[in-house]
């Protein structure tokens, strides 16, 4: 649980650092390995999460929802941790 509330705050602390307007990203990695990098877009408020793949193919998928987009990074993470579920 206390993984999932790490991102959670990586993703404020992305909303609340945007005074600028710029878009805000962060890698997320386990083991040396770069899983995902999440942009948000002050301008939409929207999160943009783009999942690496083995081929190094990245899937783009967007959120409006902080915790929906936690939950799919959470969920990342927990793959890469356990490969077996």
């Amino acid at each position: 649980m206390s993984q999932l509330l790490g991102i959670i705050q990586r993703l404020k602390t992305m909303q609340e650092t945007n005074e600028n307007g710029e878009v805000q990203q962060r890698l997320f990695e386990m083991n040396g390995k770069t899983l995902c990098q999440v942009k948000y877009f002050p301008s939409t408020g929207a999160f943009e999460l783009e999942v690496y793949d083995t081929d190094s193919k990245a899937n783009k998928f967007q959120f409006d929802d902080m915790d929906i987009a936690a939950i799919e990074i959470f969920d990342l993470l927990q793959e890469e941790r356990d490969p077996s579920k």
